[in-house]
């Protein structure tokens, strides 16, 4: 299947979660892309963006953290040319922030404040790929989120 289509097909399932609230059923969808492409074995953009996707419709902050760091590795083996093709608006560098951020929250959730710290810089280490616009808003606010959170 085409990046594109998959990337379609996971863009349903996210607005299954955050449209319409349907957090189990984007999770079977994600389940069933994830077992159509491959898994980890398939191609890293698609496996990306359903990782991330995937971890947060889990219940469990465990879970969550396994399909963040699938993400993450994923990530480490998409070139540009791959997220342009696909006609993503980022390079890849700017799909770290949120996957950072996303790692962040986990450690955070799990007590694990040492490597939400650390996961939280690496984050901020990052964010100047992200613009000015709603999404680079949307990472940043939740970047001050945790920190906030972590102070507590």
């Amino acid at each position: 299947m085409p990046v594109d289509a998959t990337l379609a097909r996971i863009a349903e399932a996210v607005a299954l979660h955050h449209g319409q609230g349907r957090r189990a059923a984007a999770r079977e969808r994600f389940a069933e892309i994830w077992a159509d492409i491959g898994g980890e074995r398939g191609d890293p953009l698609p496996v990306c963006v359903l990782a991330h996707s995937m971890a947060d419709v889990q219940d469990d902050p465990r879970d969550e953290l396994v399909w963040d760091l699938r993400a993450l590795d994923a990530a480490g083996r998409i070139t540009d040319e791959q997220v342009a093709a696909a006609g993503v608006p980022l390079s890849v560098a700017g799909l770290y922030p949120s996957l950072y951020l996303n790692l962040a929250e986990c450690h955070r959730k799990l007590g694990e404040v040492d490597q939400a710290r650390a996961y939280l810089q690496r984050a901020r280490d990052t964010i100047g790929a992200l613009g000015d616009d709603d999404y680079g808003r949307l990472i940043r606010d939740g970047l001050a989120r945790v920190a906030e959170q972590l102070q507590r």
